[in-house]
């Protein structure tokens, strides 16, 4: 179960970086109007947003448990 969580992770980040790459993109070759580019940004945030909460869901339930580095000490 472990590694399916890790490929998701994996995939989200990996949309999270072609929605970047594709507003630079848009913005360097000017290709139709700003509105393309600001979606794209606008995607990225959203799936961003949504990454962490799914993780930091995941990490109350304990369905996904973190490494121990205690905080403080």
């Amino acid at each position: 179960m472990q590694g399916l969580q890790k490929l998701l992770v994996v995939g989200v980040f990996l949309i999270i970086v072609y929605n970047l790459g594709a507003a630079l993109w848009y913005m360097y070759n000017k290709q139709g109007d700003e509105k393309r580019t600001v979606n794209a940004l606008t995607r990225r945030i959203a799936v961003s947003v949504g990454l962490i909460l799914v993780i930091a869901v995941l990490l109350y339930t304990g369905v996904l448990e973190s490494h121990g580095i205690r905080v403080g000490r």
